[in-house]
């Protein structure tokens, strides 16, 4: 019985450590999904995800996830500029959530924290940056306590 439970418990949190995918389909769409993509994608990319409990993710990482939650906002049009974004947040290991406005609730959302709908936006906590530039980015993550990257000082 108890290792019937066992296997049960075991399943559930299988599903639990979904990954995220982002990649351009044969038609030239950007596709998001949790579902690896089929063989014929391009581009393809893990988006972002939430920290986990076995990320390997220093304390002080984790701490400053959960107090000031990062979001990137993004548009399927928006390539270079929101990719350095995208890998500015990888580098440093910062657990994010990409947002991808498509919606006019999105746009809303994202009109509303910047003033307007530009692309890339990033959101720490409760400050936001409108556009992409390193250094602000940088700035931002540091104010909210997410670790440098190593070698250099916040």
């Amino acid at each position: 019985m108890s290792r019937l439970l066992v296997l049960c418990l075991l399943l559930c949190c299988a599903g639990a450590q979904a990954q995220a995918y982002r990649w351009t389909d044969a038609q030239g769409r950007t596709v998001i999904s949790d579902e690896p993509p089929p063989g014929q994608a391009r581009n393809v990319e893990k988006a972002g995800g939430k920290a986990q409990a076995d990320d390997g993710l220093p304390f002080a990482t984790k701490l400053a996830a959960q107090k000031h939650p990062v979001t990137l906002y993004t548009t399927a049009d928006c390539i270079d500029e929101c990719r350095q974004a995208r890998e500015l947040l990888q580098k440093r290991r910062v657990p994010f959530t990409e947002t991808m406005a498509q919606t006019a609730a999105q746009f809303d959302e994202l009109k509303a924290l910047v003033g307007d709908t530009f692309v890339p936006s990033l959101k720490v906590g409760l400050r936001s940056f409108r556009g992409y530039n390193g250094a602000a980015y940088d700035n931002l993550l540091d104010l909210a306590g997410y670790p440098p990257l190593p070698g250099k000082k916040p």
